[in-house]
């Protein structure tokens, strides 16, 4: 028989798994839920030692409470994969899987607070730590509404009335939990593991694959045959919003089953294979982190001119580098034969906290532009693809009047909900309230991964609610990187379709 303990995150106790446990246990396996020490109904024990040490102390006495008949399985759900982990590590021979269910990636030696969705309160959270003593030994006080709740994960599929009785039923959480590191001898890595992953807290399968395909490498021991994956499409609390499905994926975690990731391809990746179309042989200027496409016969007119933003975030080692991407490159030369100025940068955007610089490179690169006497500085349009979707914010919400077009392929409209951004300027659904009437042109693909593509109706529910000008340029039948992934007569159409857009506004 398979025994599941349960490990809820910040601030709820073993009732969030109530429904989830009941159908666990009625498919014949038994469920252990583990209310940790200072939260649910155990909030009176929670004192000034109260630290990861005392949770992964309560997952151990869990552990040690079944019978050594069973076959184990431990889940742990957002901030209760740390002690989870913790205490895999020190009994990894009787655990038999580790299921993450919407969680993190601990790692020896870092704090929970690294893994804390919300970057302002992460950077408050890092200030009480620094200043250490009772600042450090506090309680972190609960959500105190659905809005207090988002900071921590997408409420999507969770009723008003669940959510309600969740923030009656929240404890403050023990700051020290969050500012201990995990400490982990290894023995842990042995363990088989499963992750359940909220499409609607954005990550899905998909995501997780392409971003093992562009090398990060933390990302790299997922395709591990012990390792599978799951997707419910909801957001950060499933065992409140699908606790069927739930119950059905760790029933299916524990027997071994789910998707097993992809290693990158020995043969060329999809965002290094060939430019779908013939594309002239404009030779390139490099300046810096910038590379120039500039037609061969200029005149003595200064001509409009294109930059392309590419997407991420790309980790730093990646080689080659975007700007030499077939695809960028191809689009550059592309809009450079048909006789404007076209530019690719290489941007920093490497991790989500990382846009604030990606930004500066962004403007930097539009300032190279515009002084380039073989430039029009009236006459300049911005095209963004997939993750650099958010660096459109600052030019939609402010456009300067020689913006003449703003484009975006495949993009992030929005940032994804588990990226912890909250009121983040880098919000081109809030931004376009204000684009007026700068002409803006959407390349839609219609096999977009769901929590993108969500992003992207929320951007054009409100761009048409403000009557903001869209364009949009549909491929049905295309993926995110159609270009390359789907290169056939449509994928074609649609890269000409909106390259015609943009330089008709370059133009007029």
């Amino acid at each position: 028989m398979t025994a599941f303990i349960l490990v809820s995150g910040t601030f709820t106790g073993a009732y969030v798994w109530k429904e989830t446990a009941a159908r666990l246990t009625a498919a014949g396996a038994e469920a252990h839920a583990v209310t940790l020490t200072g939260l649910g109904e155990r909030r009176a024990a929670a004192g000034p030692g109260t630290d990861l040490e005392t949770h992964i102390a309560d997952v151990l006495a869990a552990i040690d409470a079944v019978g050594a008949d069973r076959d184990l399985v431990l889940v742990g759900h957002d901030y209760g994969i740390h002690p989870v982990l913790g205490a895999a590590d020190r009994r990894a021979g009787r655990i038999e899987r580790i299921v993450y269910v919407d969680a993190g990636m601990p790692m020896d030696g870092l704090p929970a607070l690294a893994a804390v969705p919300d970057q302002a309160l992460r950077d408050e959270l890092t200030r009480l730590a620094e200043l250490g003593g009772e600042a450090a030994t506090g309680l972190l006080p609960a959500p105190a509404d659905a809005a207090e709740w988002q900071r921590w994960g997408s409420t999507a599929g969770v009723a008003e009335r669940v959510l309600e009785e969740l923030t009656q039923l929240a404890a403050p959480q023990p700051l020290a939990t969050l500012l201990q590191p995990l400490r982990l001898t290894g023995a842990v890595a042995a363990v088989p593991t499963s992750a359940v992953l909220c499409s609607g807290n954005g990550a899905g399968i998909e995501l997780v694959q392409n971003m093992v395909n562009l090398g990060h490498p933390a990302l790299q021991a997922f395709v591990d045959p012990r390792v599978s994956f799951f997707e419910l499409p909801t957001g950060h609390w499933p065992m409140l919003s699908m606790p069927a499905e739930l119950a059905d994926a760790l029933l299916a975690a524990a027997a071994g089953q789910g998707h097993r990731l992809s290693a990158a391809s020995a043969e060329l990746p999809a965002h290094l294979r060939p430019f779908p179309l013939d594309v002239p042989d404009v030779p390139r200027e490099r300046t810096g982190n910038v590379d120039l496409y500039v037609p061969a016969t200029t005149g003595n007119e200064p001509l409009p001119a294109v930059l392309f933003v590419h997407g991420g975030p790309v980790p730093a080692d990646t080689r080659p580098t975007p700007r030499d991407w077939p695809m960028y490159a191809g689009y550059a030369r592309l809009a450079a034969g048909q006789g404007v100025v076209s530019a690719v940068l290489d941007h920093r955007l490497h991790d989500l906290a990382d846009y604030p610089l990606a930004e500066q490179d962004v403007r930097a690169a539009v300032d190279l532009l515009r002084t380039d006497p073989r430039v029009d500085a009236d006459r300049i349009a911005l095209w963004f693809f997939s993750g650099g979707g958010p660096l459109c914010a600052p030019w939609l919400g402010a456009p300067p009047v020689w913006l003449r077009c703003l484009a975006a392929t495949y993009p992030v409209m929005a940032p994804l909900p588990n990226w912890g951004f909250g009121e983040s300027r880098f919000r081109p659904a809030d931004a376009v309230r204000a684009a007026g009437d700068l002409p803006i042109v959407l390349t839609r693909v219609g096999l977009e991964m769901a929590e993108i593509a969500a992003t992207v109706e929320e951007f054009l529910a409100e761009a048409r609610h403000c009557g903001a000008e869209v364009e949009v340029v549909d491929v049905p039948n295309g993926h995110h990187g159609f270009e390359t992934r789907d290169p056939g007569d449509e994928s074609r159409e649609a890269v000409q379709r909106a390259l015609h857009s943009v330089l008709a506004h370059l133009w007029a």
